[in-house]
């Protein structure tokens, strides 16, 4: 026995369900032509990873499954193929409550065996995520819960296990967490499976590759079955799909990987040896952390600069080292063509920002403009002046400046089209060191996950990293070198008013990813009073995150689905 699988590691829209169908058909004819036996989708293709509250839409299930028939009817072009796809189905209107519960979501999560022109087999998934970004139990039902059912079009018979045969082999279907618990899997094995193949749709975040590989050498240790690993590559609003498809062979051992963060048909050979069956497949170049990174960024702005429908984006380029990093992020990802920058130098602009901005954009060759912002901050100094009185000033008129520019950077992306992406890290906008409708303007933060201190090293990387191509040594060293200062007063440093980032960045690692009180960090070592205020900032300015344009998710805790505090509190702890 020999068989021919083909991961079909691409990226899907979501709702965008004709698309979606439309590349799964010529993945699939390509698959038949390379004389695969097999091409494998990943997780809900059909409708896209995660459609969210569009599946609380019956009419958007009702789509999703004609979308699967369009599939099911080209299949029939393809003799011997067999596909499996991922995608979600309504569930039965005889469907009951399980006693333990309340609430009956209204999809399954599915995967199917297509084959010559017939759905055969549908599987559901059993284990739903509930925690971090995941909120499947809002829609998914668990096939474990509920009686087995046929679904809505023939041949659906389903049970708690699914094993299908494909070519003489017997082959376990599991859907992404299915695989990270033990009870799946040793289902799939009891009921004769030879192969584990799990559909994924699992975000990126740093270090979760090698996680991935922990986990599920778990359930082939356990089982003694090999595992191929189908994932789902691309950027979806705060989410990145990282790909590295991967094949594990029976007793563990890395079998092969497809590339990271691209589109690839990845081909894994199986054939059947003394101890079962064997894997065989390509291991891509494994990607650096700084690499996985960098090509995390440039993948989440590309994508959702393109299927937001955006030809082009701008932002304000300050001659600092973030709006640096962020005019590198989008000239990688989308070309010089598309991107414009934008200096807005206001009577507090040192001239060597104006220098390093210059030469930046000389290098990127991108289009390049200067506003002086002095005029419109006089003015509306000028305007405010009879209710000020003889306040003195403070950062009411260093927030003048940064709105004066969010207005003109709006207004440039009002009346050509261009998607406006804005600059902050997350250490600001832990502080709250960021000024509403200011430097917060825009639809796309790329640096949203990137603490400050991590962003000079981020900077180093791509300036010796030329990806693909791309432009070398982008960024002059002057920007990453410069004390970081907004700029919007006489000799401004931010340090005047945060800890160094160092240190703000090690509190907020502890305060955010391992949730430690402000105690324990205090034992760590960390002076008490720079606890207390780096707690107090990160507490008052949820406010200003609640209102901040969506940014890419690559650690184990970001500001947005992954970060669910009050505004209104007055818990201290």
């Amino acid at each position: 026995m020999s068989l021919s699988i083909c991961v079909a590691q691409l990226n899907p829209v979501v709702g965008d369900l004709q698309g979606n169908i439309e590349k799964a058909i010529r993945a699939a004819a390509q698959a038949h032509a390379d004389g695969h036996t097999l091409v494998v989708f990943s997780e809900l293709f059909v409708s896209g990873y995660a459609a969210e509250d569009w599946y609380l839409r019956p009419n958007f299930l009702r789509d999703c499954e004609a979308a699967l028939q369009m599939l099911v009817a080209a299949s029939g072009q393809w003799p011997g193929l067999h596909i499996v796809i991922g995608h979600p189905v309504a569930l039965d209107a005889s469907a009951s409550l399980p006693r333990d519960s309340d609430y009956l979501p209204p999809a399954w999560n599915a995967v199917s065996l297509i084959e010559d022109g017939v759905l055969r087999h549908t599987y559901r998934k059993q284990a739903i995520p509930n925690y971090g970004v995941f909120d499947e139990k809002r829609y998914f039902a668990s096939s474990t819960a509920l009686p087995a059912a046929a679904g809505p079009a023939g041949g659906r018979a389903t049970g708690p296990a699914s094993v299908v045969e494909v070519a003489g082999a017997r082959i376990g279907l599991l859907i992404c967490e299915d695989a990270w618990v033990p009870a799946p899997a040793q289902q799939a094995r009891a009921a004769g499976a030879e192969l584990l193949l799990v559909v994924n749709a699992s975000p990126f975040v740093l270090g979760k590759r090698e996680r991935r590989i922990q986990v599920l050498q778990q359930r082939v240790q356990e089982t003694g079955l090999p595992m191929i690993y189908a994932h789902a590559v691309g950027g979806q609003d705060e989410l990145v799909f990282d790909g590295h498809s991967f094949a594990l062979a029976g007793d563990g051992a890395l079998a092969g990987m497809a590339a990271g963060f691209a589109e690839q048909l990845w081909p894994v050979a199986v054939r059947r040896g003394s101890q079962g069956l064997v894997l065989q497949a390509e291991l891509a170049h494994q990607q650096s952390d700084e690499e996985q990174i960098w090509r995390a960024l440039v993948l989440a702005t590309r994508d959702y600069v393109g299927k937001n429908g955006f030809r082009h984006v701008l932002l304000g380029l300050s001659g600092g080292l973030d709006s640096a990093l962020v005019l590198a992020i989008a000239v990688d990802a989308l070309g010089a063509e598309r991107v414009r920058a934008v200096m807005m130098p206001s009577p507090y602009t040192a001239s060597i920002s104006l220098d390093d901005a210059r030469e930046m954009a000389r290098r990127l060759q991108v289009q390049y403009d200067e506003i002086g912002i002095r005029p419109a901050f006089e003015a509306l100094k000028g305007s405010l002046q009879p209710l000020f009185g003889e306040r003195p000033e403070d950062t009411t008129e260093e927030n003048l400046q940064a709105r004066i520019r969010g207005v003109l950077l709006m207004g440039l992306s009002n009346k050509f089209g261009g998607l406006l992406l804005t600059t902050g890290n997350k250490s600001e906008m832990a502080m709250g060191y960021c000024t509403l409708y200011g430097d917060m303007c825009g639809g796309f933060a790329p640096l949203k996950d990137v603490y400050k201190s991590d962003a000079f090293a981020l900077a180093h990387w791509r300036n010796a990293h030329a990806l693909d191509g791309a432009v070398p040594d982008p960024i002059p060293e002057r920007i990453i070198t410069r004390p970081p200062s907004a700029e919007l007063r006489e000799g401004q440093t931010d340090q005047d008013s945060l800890p160094p980032y160092e240190m703000l960045d090690a509190i907020l690692r502890l305060r955010m990813e391992a949730e430690q009180s402000a105690e324990a960090i205090v034992a760590a070592g960390f002076p008490a009073e720079r606890v207390e205020q780096v707690l107090r900032l990160l507490r008052i300015n949820e406010y200003k995150r609640c209102q901040a344009a969506p940014g890419p998710k690559l650690g184990s805790r970001s500001f947005g689905k992954d970060w669910r505090y009050p505004i209104t509190n007055r818990y201290r702890g």
